[in-house]
């Protein structure tokens, strides 16, 4: 059969919706198999379930959504053509389908490289990113239901910060942890989907993204890595890209991106050029749990504690600011005295920045519970305390050597008791904050010059005056924005 016959003429014809000019109508020519015609079919019902119409013609339309084919030659070249005259005819122009997955000779989006006048471009099967170029370049009509919510939706945090969560699930079974049984293996987000969510919180003032799931860093690996869209450029689903993707969109509006639960799989390595050039903040939060090799095991955790000191080095001089924190677990079953110790030493040598630990309580359903040498619960308690006695003198030490430096902090409350604000190196509610106190600061200010406003959600730069086991104290600098 001639390659030109598997493209199905009664698919390939450009399908022009009809209605009259008015605003919320969209325009929509579909290319292309029957696969893309089921593509078409779902973007045009999300589009008549939020209220748009579809327009009869180019002129009557106020964009218009072009579904391409790039199985053939002839087919890439009817598609870049269909693009072409909508542009010329309406000028306002969306492209999804196989033929937006096609990079050209430069690398880039084939479609970008011949007209790069379009607004977006998408892969093929992308509804929601498709959806959400519709919404940035043609507001969602007014539904009087629904649009009582903000962009991002109904958030419990402060409006300056939010969490992203990136998968579901878990593939370890940790023999303290029941999550999986709860949650389920790992399923990672689509990659498109997950950025685009990023953007609209950023468009909405979140300054400050912090990215959760059960393990950050096994991204991907239950779709092997596989290839997703961004705004029609592929890109591999994994941490590093998504990463990559987040952090480009976070400068873009002068945010932060923050990670948590990041196992410390070798290729998180691979971060810290991306923290080296600014594009998310440089802090980990790595669950190490503890450090002995042996106890390890018991837990069947997924990284051996070999080589983590090793590697916490290597980041360091990679990233000589880098904030890591960690949680442990102190009097696991079958803990000796020796690997008790072998915790402690590793903690003086690591020199975390923060650092949580609980003595271990038996779960309901954990295997754990079935391991002998399960120890006393005063045992428990008193190595979590000497565990948080050690780390304690560690933080302080870590926290006093930014005495006298100038720290970029984000303000996260003025009230009565000052102005709260947190550096790069605290998250919210698990670290420290930075306290700017107008007291303090206006010993080192001109005389008679009023402390600057604050609110919520700003950015300012202050010099670090003093330090205890937890937080900072600050005062503004005479050039506090950045």
């Amino acid at each position: 059969m001639p390659a030109r016959e598997v493209r199905r003429p009664a698919f390939a014809a450009r399908r022009k919706q009809v209605a009259a000019a008015q605003p919320g109508r969209v325009g929509f020519v579909s290319l292309g198999c029957p696969k893309a015609l089921v593509d078409s079919e779902r973007i045009l019902t999300q589009l008549r379930a939020e209220g748009y119409q579809v327009a009869p013609s180019y002129e009557g339309a106020d964009l218009v959504i072009v579904n391409t084919c790039g199985f053939i030659d002839a087919a890439v070249q009817e598609s870049l053509d269909a693009i072409g005259e909508a542009l010329s005819e309406n000028g306002k122009v969306i492209v999804t389908g196989c033929l937006g997955a096609k990079a050209g000779e430069q690398g880039d989006s084939l479609v970008r490289e011949v007209h790069p006048s379009v607004l977006a471009v998408t892969g093929p099967h992308a509804l929601e990113e498709v959806m959400g170029h519709v919404h940035t370049h043609l507001p969602k009509p007014h539904d009087p239901l629904t649009d009582l919510l903000p962009p991002g939706g109904i958030k419990l945090t402060p409006r300056h910060y939010a969490y992203l969560k990136i998968s579901e699930g878990c593939n370890h079974r940790c023999s303290f942890c029941i999550i999986p049984s709860m949650r389920g293996d790992l399923v990672s987000r689509p990659i498109g989907e997950v950025v685009r969510e990023a953007q609209g919180l950023f468009r909405a003032g979140v300054k400050e993204l912090l990215v959760v799931s059960q393990d950050t860093s096994a991204y991907g690996v239950d779709v092997k890595y596989r290839t997703g869209f961004v705004e029609g450029r592929p890109v591999r689903t994994r941490m590093t890209e998504l990463c990559r993707e987040l952090g480009q969109a976070a400068r873009e509006h002068g945010a932060w991106v923050r990670l948590h639960y990041v196992y410390p799989y070798p290729h998180v390595d691979e971060l810290m050029p991306l923290m080296a050039e600014g594009l998310i903040l440089p802090y980990l939060d790595v669950p190490l749990q503890h450090s002995h090799p042996d106890v390890l095991r018991r837990m069947k955790r997924p990284a051996s504690g070999e080589r983590n000191l090793e590697r916490i080095q290597a980041w360091r001089s990679q990233v000589p600011d880098l904030t890591l924190r960690s949680t442990f677990i102190a009097g696991f079953p079958g803990e000796t005295e020796a690997e008790f110790e072998h915790l402690l030493q590793f903690l003086r040598e690591a020199e975390l920045d923060r650092v949580g630990c609980f003595a271990y309580s038996p779960v309901e359903g954990a295997s754990a519970n079935a391991l002998e040498g399960a120890l006393p619960e005063a045992v428990r308690e008193a190595r979590q305390a000497e565990v948080m006695q050690v780390q304690q003198a560690i933080s302080r030490a870590r926290l006093e050597r930014k005495l006298g430096t100038v720290q970029r902090v984000l303000i996260d409350s003025v009230g009565p008791e000052g102005v709260i604000a947190r550096s790069s190196a605290d998250a919210p509610e698990i670290d420290g904050v930075v306290r700017i106190e107008p007291a303090h600061a206006s010993d080192h200010r001109s005389e008679g010059q009023a402390m600057p406003a604050f609110r919520p959600g700003q950015f300012v730069r202050v010099r670090i005056t003093g330090a205890d086991d937890h937080d900072l104290t600050a005062f503004p600098c005479e050039d506090i924005h950045d």
